[in-house]
């Protein structure tokens, strides 16, 4: 299994700040973290409730959306790391998530080959 911080659509989980709170228990981090994704999302995050272990690893907490993501969802129930050993890859979803979120198609790419 490649780089178990690329999650199943291609996020770069080593470099979110869930995780990189969660792993270094930074209580500032997860404070401004919960100010920015308040306005950035429209949610009411609370301190308690950023935090990951990442998408791929099984042990460990899970932040929000990711602990239910679509994406993760599919590529485990079909036996896959990520969405990259899917014979579907690029799935419709998944192309529009592409152009949502920049650089994950780069880090899917990179583990197909």
């Amino acid at each position: 299994m490649k780089n178990l911080m690329t999650a199943s659509c291609g996020l770069d989980c080593a470099t979110c700040p869930a995780y990189l709170a969660w792993k270094n228990d930074d209580q500032a981090l997860r404070e401004k973290t919960t100010e920015e994704w308040k306005l950035a999302f429209g949610y009411d995050f609370s301190p308690g409730m950023i935090a990951c272990s990442g998408c791929r690893v099984t042990e460990g907490p899970k932040i929000g959306h990711c602990a239910e993501c679509g994406f993760r969802t599919c590529s485990t129930k079909k036996g896959h790391s990520t969405c990259a050993a899917c014979a579907d890859y690029p799935c419709a979803d998944l192309t529009v998530f592409f152009g949502q979120v920049p650089g994950t198609r780069e880090r899917l790419e990179a583990l197909r080959k």
